[in-house]
């Protein structure tokens, strides 16, 4: 019986946006979210982000923090590893912008960005959320203040396997293929033999292990769907989001997993508990 209860199926990171995801058995809840979570980001000439929606080998790019060596670990398919330091004792100042948020960040140096380049194809660089910037989620959903770093607008994305076995129950019959999580790169995915698909839609104050969460906005999707995270391939153009553009519509834009928000710091760890506090 204990299966049939919610329950924390797995965690992932992604310390650099848009690359790899970090598979974990636990993670630390602190201010930002998750423990290196999207702390550091490509960004362009200008300190745009480049992501996958424009650059699909990122999904490629796969980087560990190592904290004994002091050291994030970056790793790509026959190129050389990259090491960054984790603690340098110089800065270098710069700027970055995710959408419409432009904040403060610390270049992660020419070795770093040459690296990037070289792997892209263009001239990058390699931007560090600061540890002590601000970069607020919008208000309007969130019913505390709170903040992320280089996340597309909020700290933590949940999704549940029983509303991607309904996505896949839905690709099969109109004949495309099915799609695995990661496609969607939540941080936490939690399962369950009771839960419903999209369950997750009318929660609104979650605990998870012994951390409160606000389940604050449906997370919109985009072309990043498409692309296999293992290969950086698009295997059917268009699929998944098509299928779900008919069933999944919010504010216009198609949605898949709900955006939630930590009000305390913590430890979560695979199996946890997710007990629902509040409903909307």
């Amino acid at each position: 019986m204990e299966d049939r209860f919610p329950r924390v199926h797995s965690l992932t990171t992604y310390p650099i946006k848009s690359c790899a995801a970090i598979r974990h058995e636990s993670v630390v809840v602190e201010a930002f979210g998750f423990a290196w979570d999207r702390r550091w980001m490509v960004v362009d000439a200008d300190g745009r982000f480049v992501t996958q929606r424009s650059h699909p080998r990122l999904a490629l790019v796969r980087a560990v923090v190592d904290l004994p060596g002091r050291t994030l670990l970056v790793q790509a398919p026959e190129f050389p590893p990259l090491r960054v330091d984790l603690y340098p004792t110089r800065r270098v100042g710069a700027i970055a912008t995710v959408w419409k948020d432009t904040v403060p960040a610390w270049d992660e140096g020419d070795a770093a960005a040459d690296w990037f380049s070289r792997w892209l194809g263009f001239a990058v660089r390699l931007s560090r959320f600061p540890d002590d910037a601000v970069r607020p989620v919008n208000p309007a959903y969130s019913p505390e203040p709170a903040r992320t770093a280089f996340a597309d607008a909020y700290p933590v994305l949940l999704a549940t396997t029983a509303s991607l076995d309904e996505l896949n129950r839905r690709l099969v019959a109109r004949g495309a293929m099915p799609v695995t999580m990661d496609r969607f790169r939540p941080n936490v995915v939690v399962d369950g033999d009771g839960l419903e698909p999209f369950a997750e839609d009318g929660w609104k104050r979650i605990r998870i292990g012994a951390v409160e969460f606000d389940v604050v906005k449906p997370c919109t999707r985009c072309v990043m769907t498409t692309t296999d995270q293992t290969t950086a391939e698009i295997p059917e153009p268009g699929e998944p989001l098509a299928t779900l553009a008919t069933f999944r519509r919010w504010e216009g834009q198609v949605i898949f997993a709900q955006n939630i928000v930590h009000r305390a710091t913590g430890c979560l760890r695979v199996g946890d508990a997710v007990t629902l506090l509040s409903s909307q």
